[in-house]
């Protein structure tokens, strides 16, 4: 991916790390939440769930608004994304670039921190909790739609959804923990080359 090797070997990371990080984040945040603040649990759940969707939701705009170039992008701009996302779509099957690397995914965790806690207070630690589980499930789906067989129950559709966005049109189905947002936001496999695949794919 890159010609310098230290900044090669930063780009890439085992599935685990991340995942592990975010979770144990996600403790600590909710720890902080019941210890240091007067927040009740069911509102505390409500705010966690929240944090979920919230996740999802920005899951779907950064895939589709910013990993997948707007038409007229600057070559730069086609560039910098292209090191984000392009190459995945390009080696989709590199396990060890399917999720971002943990200091910039740290780093912007920690921004997400004061941002949060600047709009919401003291309800910003169980949002955020709720936030980075949703980003470390999305990890466990992308990584698992991308390394191993689709399951014979209704989890297929994940398989089948992330296969079109790959191999046939990239500018539908951009959410991959979830459909969600993308029958919200009519990103879904609208024609008949699509929609055929999806039944091949889907079996």
């Amino acid at each position: 991916m890159f010609e310098n090797k230290i900044l090669n070997r930063l780009t890439q990371t085992h599935i685990a790390t991340p995942i592990v990080i975010f979770l144990v984040y996600a403790a600590a945040l909710l720890w902080y939440t019941a210890v240091k603040t007067d927040i009740t649990f069911l509102v505390v759940v409500g705010l966690f769930f929240a944090g979920t969707l919230g996740f999802t939701f920005m899951e779907y705009i950064v895939h589709r608004w910013v990993y997948h170039p707007p038409h007229g992008a600057s070559d730069k701009y086609k560039e910098v994304t292209y090191n984000m996302h392009g190459f995945h779509h390009d080696y989709p099957k590199d396990k060890k670039r399917l999720a971002m690397p943990p200091i910039l995914a740290v780093i912007i965790s920690t921004i997400l921190l004061f941002l949060f806690e600047l709009i919401l207070q003291q309800y910003a630690f169980a949002y955020l909790a709720g936030f980075v589980t949703g980003y470390a499930m999305y990890l466990v789906v992308h990584y698992t739609v991308h390394m191993y067989a689709p399951p014979r129950n209704f989890l297929k559709a994940l398989w089948v959804n992330h296969s079109i966005h790959h191999y046939s049109e990239n500018e539908i189905l951009f959410g991959v923990s979830q459909p969600l947002w993308d029958y919200v936001f009519g990103t879904i496999p609208k024609t008949e080359k699509d929609k055929k695949l999806a039944v091949e794919i889907g079996g």
